[in-house]
């Protein structure tokens, strides 16, 4: 990507001319500082939230009786207060938000929805409700890296772009794992492989994953023990685990639209006693099940380490996906990555346990099939296949996990898609009444290429040392109104009949074609690529060159904008 105008309004005309830099080399020194500016928001984010979370189920849970009943309720009153009062635009769980602001605001996102999601998450979370803070830190990112973009003064194409770096930043600082970041980034956000963009996204990953790990360690989100596989019999049990994340991540996406939609039909009034009936929910869960409130870090960390019981941990995970269904539903600020990852481990953890004390299968530690159904879940919640495998290999940081985990999510994702075809944040964005891309919809809709629109290479080819009314004659016998011209340098031009017939009659019948006529090079195509890529060479070449890649001087077959009308199936002259 190659910003059109400079970075800065100050000239750089004065210095040295090794003390230049290339607008590229200027972008991609941005995403660095974009990454330095959202890794240290990040750190302070999730600072704040320990230090709420500390006071509030900590320090007064222990000394009030009902504390830790009251708290989530009071925190999502004050937090949904701060989202419907001051800030308003700091709506929502952050990434559809970024989506629109790439989209639809041309990379806009106002500082103040940075300062409104920062309070209200920081006090959500704090206070034990049932939400994550990597949604709310992916939109973060895109605020910090559009403030900065604005200071630079960059021009519109490259502001739509900026938005989906401090994305990135920001999530893979939540998460701790860079390359997570720019997968999710890349299949969700920006809904497309942008070669312009992903040098920029993993630049600002990386350097935001270095601030944290600068300021809380180098630590990975979890401590994940020994991965092995022990037994082949074990692929049965990840595959079952592949179902059950499928069916339960559909069943979940199903449970929060249908509650969405309930709640919006209920009077305005009760847009604040939502929120605070959902922390109520969330409170009276945790006066029997602590590990339910919050992000749930801690708990998934024990679970991966053994110390839950199977059914301890299929009740954790319904609880947590029935307390979390309500705090999301009700538009308590948070997001829905940090509970997708615990109601999967627990699922995963639980379900496997079941199976190795009841089934004919080996006793693994449950801390492997917790990992498993942490990605498998996650695949069939967030549509992200890509994003979840790398993810539990970068958890785990061993190579033994990624069959297991490829079984299982890719077994998910399918499932997921059968059963519930609108993905997790599409269902969101119509819900809100906007229409935002997604890669679930790109991939199932199929890729036209050039060798499915192109006619085979004509028998007349004609060559450039032939006069003009030779030329014309075999144009009239071949009944061809437009023909390839083979150039003395092997390329292929392009002639009409029309100019031929104009050019006899005038008498210039007798002249050579590459005298009498500028055979200027047409672009020449291949068979595998996209015909969209074609149409704006159809614009000014009536006829395109087909050749093939083995041997770019052979003509396969040749392109013409009325083969793309067939091939799209439009009648020529239809509106």
């Amino acid at each position: 990507m190659t910003p059109r105008m400079p970075l800065s309004a100050v000239s750089h005309h004065d210095l040295p001319h090794r003390l230049r830099m290339s607008e590229t080399q200027r972008f991609l020194l941005l995403a660095i500082l974009i990454g330095v500016y959202a890794g240290l928001l990040i750190v302070c984010f999730h600072i704040s939230i320990e230090l709420l979370n500390w006071f509030s189920i900590g320090a007064i849970s222990q000394r009030l009786r009902f504390g830790r009943l009251l708290l989530p309720s009071a925190g999502a009153l004050v937090s949904s207060l701060v989202v419907l009062k001051v800030f308003r635009a700091a709506q929502g769980s952050g990434v559809n938000q970024t989506k629109a602001a790439l989209y639809v605001s041309d990379g806009y996102v106002p500082f103040s929805t940075v300062i409104g999601k920062f309070l209200a998450c920081s006090i959500s979370i704090g206070s034990g409700n049932s939400l994550g803070p990597e949604d709310p830190a992916l939109q973060m990112g895109a605020g910090v890296a559009s403030l900065l973009g604005r200071l630079f003064h960059l021009p519109r194409d490259n502001m739509r772009l900026i938005a989906p770096v401090g994305a990135a930043a920001g999530i893979a600082a939540a998460f701790n794992t860079p390359i997570t970041g720019v997968l999710f980034v890349m299949e969700e956000v920006v809904a497309a492989w942008n070669a312009g963009v992903v040098g920029s996204v993993v630049l600002a990953a990386v350097a935001a994953v270095v601030v944290v790990r600068l300021f809380l360690g180098n630590e990975p989100l979890f401590q994940v023990p020994t991965f092995a596989v022990v037994h082949p019999s074990e692929l049965l049990v990840y595959a079952a685990l592949g179902i059950a994340g499928g069916l339960l991540s559909a069943l979940f996406v199903s449970l929060i639209r249908r509650l969405r939609e309930c709640l919006d039909r209920l009077p305005p009034w009760t847009t604040y006693l939502q929120p605070v009936t959902a922390g109520l929910l969330v409170g009276t869960a945790g006066l029997w099940l602590p590990q339910v409130m919050g992000a749930g870090y801690d708990a998934v960390d024990n679970a991966l380490h053994g110390q839950f019981t199977w059914n301890m941990l299929l009740l954790l995970g319904i609880v947590k996906m029935f307390v979390t269904l309500f705090c999301f539903s009700s538009g308590t600020p948070g997001g829905m990555f940090a509970p997708t990852l615990f109601v999967g481990a627990m699922i995963g953890g639980g379900l496997a346990g079941l199976a190795t004390r009841y089934g004919p299968f080996p006793a693994v530690p449950v801390g492997a099939y917790v990992l498993v159904g942490m990605g498998a879940f996650f695949a069939g919640m967030f549509r992200a296949p890509m994003t979840s495998i790398f993810m539990v290999f970068e958890l785990s940081a061993s190579y033994a996990v990624i069959l297991p985990v490829m079984i299982a999510n890719t077994i998910a994702y399918f499932v997921s898609r059968k059963v519930q075809p609108v993905p997790f944040f599409t269902m969101l964005a119509r819900q809100e009444g906007v229409d935002l891309p997604s890669a679930e919809e790109r991939r199932s809709v199929p890729v036209m290429r050039v060798e499915e629109a192109m006619q085979p290479a004509p028998e007349l080819v004609l060559p450039a040392e032939i006069t003009l009314a030779e030329a014309r004659d075999r144009m009239k016998a071949s009944r061809l109104t437009v023909c390839p011209v083979r150039r003395d340098d092997g390329q292929c031009s392009w002639i009409s009949r029309d100019s031929l017939d104009k050019a006899v009659e005038s008498g210039d019948g007798d002249r050579v074609l590459r005298q009498a006529v500028n055979l200027e090079p047409v672009p020449r195509l291949y068979p595998d690529l996209p015909v969209d890529s074609a149409l704006r060479l159809l614009a000014t070449h009536p006829l395109l060159p087909v050749a093939s890649r083995t041997n770019p001087d052979r003509l396969v077959g040749v392109l013409s904008l009325s083969d793309v009308h067939r091939a799209y199936g439009i009648r020529d002259g239809a509106c």
